[in-house]
């Protein structure tokens, strides 16, 4: 059972997302929130402190707390919340969600080809056969990530590593809807096209690879949509 204060911080943040509170509001009073709610303050303050951290509500000295923009001051931790507002899932913003997971990964990929070592070449090779292996699409789904933070351990960026961490839980946490290995046998051969070309230091050959790979899986998630 979730905590009281993971419902008040949940409610708290759709209202601000969804523009309840605009930018630049002053949200009401803790005694109010917490009455309106039906919360203890404690509770509410947890939440407060949560929103806080997310760079979408700011305590000023001698001022109540106000609303700023989550476009201007959010980060990545938002888009989960976005994309899964009000229980079902954004078309739109999953839509901008795997067009940048599209372009990251092509990048990677064309990065990892330039720079990558024979031990990371290697074990690319081995989650490419593993992926194929797969006994089911969810077993498939954990080596895609493997694969693909593979892939940005052997870019040698370490932004990338660090984005690919961020949204490890939103990944797993919601591969029911986010189906990316989904009929993984038929998409078997590009992993194995990837890691080949990464391999052979093929840079162009490796990004259409994985352009092709992130966009099977794109439209493969959006089919699966209601």
């Amino acid at each position: 059972m979730p905590l009281v204060s993971d419902q008040v911080f949940a409610t708290l943040l759709e209202a601000l997302l969804s523009g309840r509170y605009g930018a630049g509001e002053k949200l009401p009073t803790q005694r109010t929130l917490a009455a309106d709610l039906g919360v203890t303050m404690s509770s509410l303050r947890e939440a407060l402190k949560r929103l806080e951290q997310m760079g979408l509500i700011e305590a000023r000295q001698g001022d109540a707390m106000r609303v700023r923009d989550w476009r201007e001051h959010g980060g990545l931790d938002v888009i989960a919340h976005l994309l899964f507002k009000s229980g079902g899932v954004d078309a739109t913003v999953l839509a901008d969600v795997l067009e940048a997971r599209g372009l990251m990964l092509r990048e990677l990929a064309g990065l990892a080809a330039e720079r990558r070592t024979a031990e990371q070449a290697g074990r690319l090779a081995e989650l490419a056969d593993a992926f194929a292996a797969a006994p089911d699409d969810a077993a498939a789904q954990a080596v895609d990530f493997a694969f693909m933070t593979e892939l940005a351990e052997a870019a040698g960026n370490l932004v990338f590593v660090l984005i690919l961490n961020s949204i490890r839980s939103l990944y797993f946490a919601h591969a029911d809807r986010l189906q990316v290995a989904a009929g993984h046998e038929q998409l078997a051969p590009l992993y194995a096209e990837a890691a080949e070309a990464v391999r052979r230091r093929d840079v162009e050959v490796a990004r259409l690879a994985v352009e092709r790979l992130a966009g099977r899986q794109r439209a493969r998630i959006e089919g699966l949509l209601p």
